[in-house]
């Protein structure tokens, strides 16, 4: 019973700091792309929906703020 619980409390532990770390990394992907907007609500908008192309296009991490710097510079301003 005792091995029952450590292996239970480790895989929940294990999950939980995986789930944390999968967060972090939404957080920060989405305040970059809000940081390249400003405060201008319609650009914001715009680079939310750019970061959700670069995920379905599965543009690397590390390759991600170019990506977004780019995608804010095609960004039409009137």
């Amino acid at each position: 019973m005792d091995y029952f619980i450590i292996i239970v409390t480790t895989v929940a532990g294990l999950y939980f700091h995986w789930w944390l770390y999968v967060r972090i990394k939404r957080w920060t992907d989405r305040d970059l792309a809000l940081s390249m907007a400003g405060s201008d609500e319609q650009k914001k908008q715009f680079m939310l929906q750019q970061l959700a192309e670069a995920q379905r296009q599965k543009v690397k991490r590390r390759d991600l703020p170019q990506w977004l710097e780019a995608a804010a510079a095609g960004y039409p301003s009137e």
